[in-house]
């Protein structure tokens, strides 16, 4: 086997072995990223405040504070829409069983289905249900568990690795050997710089994505149609959960002021085709170009982290392998 070969072949397994490595653990390896950027994004305020003279652990406790608010606001946000959707509840119900029976005689006359075969493929349909709820219930039970845990064990890798960060950074140093070293300090500050355009690149996602809700929901002739787009793409900072709440609203909204059942299926229009947009156009673009990174690039990084971790993955992946660039130009 020729050298050539064999190197190629040694390559391979190795990039094959990190793959494995990175889906096997991303139990570990998505809450500890998720620590990491956290920590990169607190640097400067955590080193600023101990300039002035603040304790390093006091900085921290800070930061987290600050970002613990900022999510707690997010998640009062969530709770008051989904307090004014329960609100509407009685009136959406009202509406419901009188669209309802529009719908039963639509298609009665259109499909030729009498009142009793609807009747029957109804009570089928609700008769399979207890069969898939099961494997339901413990997939629901699993990510809340998992997104529980994120929760808690996020800001203590973020609180660790800023506090034991020059510990860190000489192991780095070393492990990168004496060829490096002189280097290391510039790549680590350009990283940091790196980061902070993928900041900038986000709240450009989530600002150009209330614009295009805020139009789809004028154009719907929802009221208040800025309100929610804005809202809506904010809540969208949490994976599934946000997106789902935050709809429920300018849909209950929709139904409640036309009366037509077309309004809330126009809004949920809107928001999936906003939010495809989103994930396979916008964020790699505005992002992508954040980073360093072409259009096609950053399209291919974002499939390969939903497939390796999922949503974590399309947000995480894109700085890291962003980082790996500045390595890559160094080495």
């Amino acid at each position: 086997m020729s050298s050539t070969t064999q190197r190629l072949r040694d390559h391979l397994l190795i990039a094959l072995a990190l793959i494995a490595l990175l889906y096997l653990g991303r139990s570990v390896l998505i809450p500890l990223a998720y620590g990491l950027l956290t920590a990169m994004v607190l640097y400067p305020f955590v080193a600023g405040m101990e300039r002035r003279g603040v304790n390093r652990a006091v900085a921290i406790l800070i930061g987290l504070v600050a970002v613990t608010v900022v999510f707690a606001g997010i998640g009062f946000l969530l709770l008051w829409e989904m307090h004014t959707f329960l609100t509407d509840l009685p009136t959406l119900y009202s509406k419901a069983n009188v669209d309802l029976e529009v719908v039963r005689e639509w298609i009665t006359r259109t499909l030729s289905l009498s009142p009793a075969d609807q009747a029957g493929w109804t009570a089928d349909l609700f008769g399979r249900l207890p069969g898939s709820l099961g494997p339901l219930f413990i997939k629901t039970a699993d990510a809340v568990f998992g997104m529980v845990f994120n929760i808690f064990i996020i800001p203590i890798f973020t609180a660790v690795l800023l506090y034991d960060r020059r510990a860190l950074v000489n192991a780095v140093v070393a492990f990168a050997g004496p060829a490096m070293s002189a280097r290391m300090p510039s790549i680590l500050q350009r990283s940091i710089h790196r980061f902070s355009g993928f900041i900038l690149g986000m709240v450009k996602v989530y600002a150009i994505v209330g614009v295009l809700n805020s139009i789809g929901l004028l154009l719907l002739g929802v009221p208040n149609a800025i309100l929610f787009g804005m809202l809506t793409a904010l809540l969208t900072i949490i994976p599934y959960v946000g997106i789902l709440l935050s709809a429920l609203l300018p849909m209950s909204v929709a139904w409640i002021t036309t009366g037509n059942i077309w309004s809330p299926i126009g809004v949920v229009a809107v928001f999936g085709v906003v939010q495809y947009l989103e994930a396979n156009l916008i964020f790699p673009k505005v992002v992508g170009a954040q980073l360093g990174l072409n259009t096609l690039a950053s399209i291919v990084i974002v499939l390969l982290g939903a497939l390796l971790w999922g949503v974590s993955g399309m947000i995480v992946l894109m700085p890291f392998v962003s980082i790996a660039m500045i390595l890559a130009e160094d080495v």
